[in-house]
């Protein structure tokens, strides 16, 4: 039975309207951007197929064009939406924390770090840069690959860190495995990090380990830095 037909209170938009996006099942806000399904599957049939497919939301965002595309009734269109509906999530959210103090915004921060980094097959070490103020100035990659003492080497990040003014930073990388906890290589490199970065008076406020759809792990409330 096509969505229009079902009952108004059980139609994936109309819930949105009356009750809020928070409402909705993943496979219902799926089906609301997919707007319409296949040939004998509703919108939120084919949204439940891509979410079985794929696994999760996560691995949904991060799929390659001809992945997402060898989906029956998906194609460039639809990922073409898909990739742009992301980027602006991650613009969005970088302008919060580029327009107030990131400590005083945590969830943007967490938001923003899942969305670049949660889904990646690799792992990949950030730094973001931050004024007087803990506005984001940039937000750099710096490597990819297991992160050592030797791999990222704190004169890099300080060198950055000087060339950007940056008056602080925050440290950020992912774990692919899907386990957020900090290796002893992690704690050593943000201990190293740190002592090096005191040396030209920059602040280190943070390091976030992000690992699939868990909760991103800081370090500051770890009490790890």
């Amino acid at each position: 039975m096509a969505i229009k037909h079902w009952p108004e209170a059980e139609r994936p938009r109309e819930r949105l309207l009356g009750r809020g996006a928070a409402a909705l099942s993943d496979a219902e806000l799926l089906a609301i951007f997919l707007r319409v399904g296949v040939a004998g599957s509703t919108a939120v049939d084919l949204a439940r197929t891509l979410l079985a497919h794929f696994g999760s939301l996560n691995r949904l965002f991060a799929a390659s064009r001809a992945e997402f595309s060898a989906i029956p009734g998906m194609g460039d269109a639809k990922y073409a939406q898909l990739q742009a509906v992301l980027e602006m999530a991650k613009r969005a959210l970088r302008e919060e924390l580029a327009a107030g103090d990131a400590l005083a915004s945590p969830r943007a921060v967490r938001d923003w770090l899942r969305l670049r980094l949660a889904a990646l097959p690799h792992e990949v070490f950030m730094v973001l840069l931050l004024d007087a103020q803990n506005r984001l100035v940039a937000a750099e990659e710096l490597f990819r690959g297991t992160l050592t003492q030797t791999s990222v080497h704190p004169r890099e990040v300080v060198k950055l860190a000087l060339a950007r003014n940056a008056a602080a930073v925050i440290l950020a990388h992912n774990h692919p495995s899907g386990v957020a906890e900090p290796s002893r290589a992690d704690e050593a490199l943000t201990q190293a990090l740190k002592q090096a970065l005191a040396l030209v008076d920059i602040r280190l406020l943070d390091h976030f380990i992000v690992a699939g759809s868990a909760e991103p792990l800081s370090f500051a409330e770890k009490g790890l830095i």
